[in-house]
């Protein structure tokens, strides 16, 4: 025990030591650093000459090197030749503490210029008094020795000695030894905070063996592994298996206690060099094992392929990722109109940079289609500015993603829910009408489906509104005050719950974790349909190219998730236990709040149980009931006359009316009607 102390203490002096002197050097000007490096080279230089001349002797001795002319000339030839070669090749400028295999590659190509000219002197042109083998010798010492020194400069000022018996180091497992894999590990070499202990890899055939000095190892002993290397974290390196394949590798990690990453598909590794900065948290498709649908690309054309398309909402969730879908079939024109001054900013630029990231290389390619990115800023209930856009460009296609989608927050303000959901709908489908747009099409919800909320309702409402548009015949146009107008495909698509959006309750539950919990969930029972936003939008711009009218697209999102199997799932593959009576001990505890105003324990995509299909497997076509169009416009301007008045009790009851299937849940929670309730109490 005594003498483990003692020489537990012993190496924490020398770590000490070592960590001084490796933050001394860094932190010196790159002069005194190059001015180092010159230095040491001329003493290995010198010492290999020495060395290479006692090897021919057989004697040790300094004399044999500094007292004959001979030698002399070795060494000045040496110096030059090496302090030369080493110079050209940027020795003296590297950063020693990052190199990698590229350095490694130029120094051995300058070692060995160096060896050729070197032995050529002294053992094919000759030089009296000096053995040929010197010409030999010297250059194969020198190699030795000048990389002995690299590579220690290599370990000591990137902090591999320092920090390798530190407790705070990450111990990673990197799961796949395939090509990202080994660059992933080179990657992590460069890091103080991290340190690969293995390989795990399906293969048999590569178990046992070494990879970067590292064994790869079977998963199937992972248990043994992780207390051999005190492993903490698991990164995922294999981009092009399958989702199945990657669901039951993370079924297989999640029983261990480990934080587990990953880096992406294919398809975002398109330049083929990994980095530290692509591994990432789990995605939201990792986390619920779901397979995204391939897209139809003659769909995904066919309403934005060289076509001016404009999209409201353009800042938001869906409406980013429609721009950046959609971006991608090069339009000729892409409309961004949203009233939020810094999210157009902020989709304007995304945009801007995926548009030159991607801009062809032939300029005079008479194919390639310059896209026109125009950002605008305006409210979509604002009727004279959404007729002077879409009168001014004419677009082909309008995705009409601007609406409020936030539950509570309606539920607070139902008035101006209803105005920008309902009437937002309406400015711009008159709008397109006037304009000859060929194609409105409207992002939807799982929460129109027999509503308990006002945003479901209004979204329903919404849905009805141009169901009705697209039933109306030149009567029912006229009564829009719109005429001799040429129709309007009408069309929406309805889907669930996209990850990643705001509200999204993946990047709450994960910042919940990080600050250590408690993770909270509003029922314990709650469930909701999920998919990722570009698997949505690009379902979206499918759907609406099979459009004929009066659509109702339902997308198919798979199984509908439990948020407490979601957020369990997320503890686990983070590394941590869940907090609870079975164990007192845990990380992450969960703690339930209640349902909010409006909100549902289940959602519904359907209002009829007669779907049918469509020619793509994942959107169906729902047939929901409506309102002919002279008796919604009446009922409308009855609910207008409520909501100027800022009546919701009567509002409710008129959307009960309008929308099949609305109960309202709970007491009207309006911030205004409740504080002039209050008012009117404390009156009295």
């Amino acid at each position: 025990m005594w003498l483990r102390t003692r020489l537990n203490y012993q190496v924490f002096i020398v770590n000490s030591l070592f960590h001084s002197f490796s933050k001394y050097v860094v932190n010196r000007s790159r002069f005194f650093k190059s001015a180092v490096v010159v230095l040491v080279d001329i003493t290995l230089c010198l010492l290999s000459i020495w060395i290479a001349f006692s090897l021919k002797w057989n004697y040790f001795a300094l004399e044999t090197l500094f007292f004959d002319i001979s030698k002399l000339k070795v060494i000045g030839l040496a110096l030059c030749l090496s302090l030369t070669i080493f110079s050209i090749f940027g020795f003296y400028k590297a950063i020693y503490r990052f190199i990698g295999l590229s350095s490694i590659y130029s120094f051995t190509s300058a070692i060995f210029l160096y060896a050729f000219f070197f032995s050529f002197v002294f053992c094919f042109y000759g030089v009296e008094g000096v053995p040929k083998s010197v010409g030999i010798f010297q250059p194969f010492i020198m190699l030795i020795f000048v990389g002995t020194s690299r590579i220690f400069a290599r370990l000591l000022l990137s902090g591999s000695i320092v920090n390798q018996n530190e407790k705070s180091i990450k111990r990673i497992l990197i799961y796949g030894a395939g090509s990202a894999g080994r660059q992933l590990a080179s990657a992590i070499l460069l890091s103080k905070d991290m340190k690969v202990v293995g390989f795990l890899d399906d293969d048999h055939r590569l178990h046992y063996h070494f990879l970067h000095g590292l064994s790869i190892n079977n998963p199937n002993e992972l248990r043994v592994l992780i207390s051999k290397t005190n492993a903490t974290d698991v990164f995922l390196a294999l981009p092009s298996i399958s989702r199945t394949r990657r669901n039951e590798i993370l079924k297989k990690l999640s029983i261990y206690k480990l934080q587990v990453r990953t880096l992406p598909g294919l398809n975002d590794l398109a330049n083929g060099k990994v980095t530290l900065s692509d591994v990432r948290e789990l995605d939201i498709d990792d986390l619920l094992g779901r397979e995204p649908v391939k897209p139809n690309f003659l769909l995904l054309n066919r309403n934005t392929n060289n076509k001016r398309v404009l999209v409201t909402g353009a800042g938001g969730s869906i409406g980013s990722e429609l721009c950046c879908q959609i971006l991608k079939t090069h339009p000729k024109q892409l409309l961004l109109v949203e009233m939020s001054e810094f999210a157009l900013y902020q989709i304007h630029q995304k945009l801007q940079i995926l548009l030159e990231s991607n801009r062809p290389t032939l300029i005079n390619d008479a194919l390639a289609i310059q896209t026109e990115i125009v950002p605008l800023l305006a409210s979509v209930c604002d009727e004279k500015r959404m007729q002077e856009i879409i009168n001014t460009w004419r677009p082909h296609t309008v995705y009409h993603a601007a609406a409020y989608k936030h539950v509570p927050l309606v539920e607070h303000n139902p008035v101006e829910g209803i105005r920008n959901n309902v009437w937002g709908t309406w400015v711009c489908a008159k709008a397109s009408l006037a304009s000859g747009v060929k194609d409105f099409v409207l992002i939807s919800t799982d929460k129109a489906v027999r509503p308990t909320n006002i945003m479901g309702a209004s979204k329903r409402l919404s849905e009805m509104l141009l169901q009705a548009l697209a039933d109306a015949k030149a009567d029912g146009y006229l009564q829009c005050g719109l005429e001799n107008v040429k129709p309007t495909c009408f069309s929406m698509v309805r889907f669930g719950n996209v990850l990643g959006s705001s509200g999204s309750v993946v990047p709450l539950f994960r910042e919940q974790i990080k600050s250590g919990g408690p993770i909270t969930l509003t029922h314990p029972e709650i469930t909701r349909y999920f998919m990722s936003i570009p698997e949505a939008a690009q379902l979206v711009l499918q759907a609406s190219a099979m459009a004929m009218g009066g659509d109702v697209f339902v997308l198919d999102m798979g199984q509908p998730v439990k948020i407490l199997d979601l957020a369990l799932r997320m503890v686990e593959l983070s590394g941590l236990t869940v907090k609870n009576e079975a164990n007192p001990d845990g990380d992450i505890e969960i703690t339930t709040t209640g349902l909010r105003p409006g909100e549902k324990l289940y959602e519904e995509l359907l209002i009829g149980d007669d779907p049918k299909p469509t020619q793509h497997a994942s959107i169906m076509k729902a047939n929901e009931p409506f309102l002919p169009w002279d008796q919604l416009l009446e009922s409308l301007q009855d609910l207008d006359l409520a909501m100027k008045s800022n009546n919701v009790p009567n509002i409710r009851a008129q959307l009960q009316l309008l929308v099949p299937g609305y109960q309202p849940n709970g007491e009207v929670v309006d911030w205004i009607h409740l504080a002039a309730e209050n008012e009117m109490v404390s009156n009295r």
